[in-house]
Formats: C-alpha cells, sequence, structure tokens
C-alpha cells in the first residue's frame, strides 16, 4: 500500500497544481474579454470613434446608408457626376478611389482621395460627394456612430459620349 501511495499523492498534487494553474488562467482570459468588451461594445459605446467598412463586413452593428439604398446612391452619382472636360478629350477612363466619414448627425466629413486618375476626375468625384444629402447614420448597440466609407467612382465613357 504504502509504494502506491507516494506516486498517488505525487499524481493528485499535480493534479490540484494543473487544475489551478488552469483556474488562474481562465480568470486571466476573463478579465481580458471583459477588457475588450468594455473596448469594443461590451460597455460604453464611444460615439466618437469612427467606425470602418470592410469589404463583406461592418465593423459596427447598423451600416450607414445613403437615402434609399446603394441603388439610389449609384442613380445619384450617374445623375451629378459631369466627365471632366480634359479627362473626356483624353479618353481617361478608370477608377477614382475615395473615403469619407459619415458624422452621427449623418453629414459627411472628411473626405480624401485615395486614388486619382488626373484629369479633374478626383476634383469631381469629390465635388459629387460634398453634394451627397445627409445619410443614415451606422449605429452601434442603438447609439449612432461616426463610420468611414470607402467609394469607388467609375469613370467611363460611353460610345455616345465619345
Amino acid at each position: 500500500m504504502n509504494k502506491l501511495y507516494k506516486p498517488l499523492s505525487l499524481f493528485a498534487t499535480i493534479i490540484i497544481v494543473c487544475t489551478f494553474s488552469i483556474n488562474v488562467n481562465a480568470q486571466d482570459d476573463k478579465t481580458e474579454i471583459l477588457e475588450i468588451l468594455d473596448e469594443f461594445g461590451g460597455g460604453k459605446v464611444d460615439t466618437s470613434q469612427v467606425f470602418t467598412l470592410e469589404i463583406g463586413r461592418a465593423s459596427c452593428r447598423e451600416r450607414a446608408e445613403f437615402p434609399g439604398g446603394i441603388e439610389a446612391m449609384m442613380k445619384f452619382l450617374s445623375v451629378n457626376i459631369k466627365y471632366p472636360q480634359g479627362a473626356k478629350e483624353e479618353k481617361i477612363t478608370g477608377k477614382v478611389i475615395i473615403t469619407f466619414v459619415v458624422e452621427k448627425d449623418g453629414s459627411i466629413n472628411e473626405i480624401k482621395i485615395l486614388r486619382d486618375i488626373g484629369y479633374g476626375c478626383a476634383e469631381e468625384a469629390k465635388r459629387v460627394v460634398k453634394l451627397m444629402p445627409k445619410w443614415k447614420p451606422a449605429k452601434q448597440r442603438g447609439k449612432a456612430v461616426r463610420q468611414q466609407f470607402v467609394l469607388p467612382v467609375i469613370f467611363n465613357l460611353s460610345t455616345d459620349e465619345e
């Protein structure tokens, strides 16, 4: 019996130490998770933070939306964009990438050009974004928040414009 007692007590001690270690780590993980939740939506919502829109998913619960949705925005762009004369003459086509922030009140701010194709196309895209009506703001946990958008504006000459 004595021969079994020492290995069993050593085994029990190892189990107790491992269990304590696992519980301490679990508590550390729980604390870290709670800190992350507080920072990113489990606690207070920082409505001054700018949420970004990644392709395919948004970092906030409800995305900001152009009045009438994406189709209405495309129609707005097509009606309001005037092809710059220099770009028309040089037969310039391509994509201008523009970024902006939809504020908590739905207004557009912080408009920046990320990619330009030249000949006044970026300036025209920026001009039209400034004309946009107020958007429905993004929401995180029921509160309006700022959200950044990246918008490609395509300049394409059709045969009737050439």
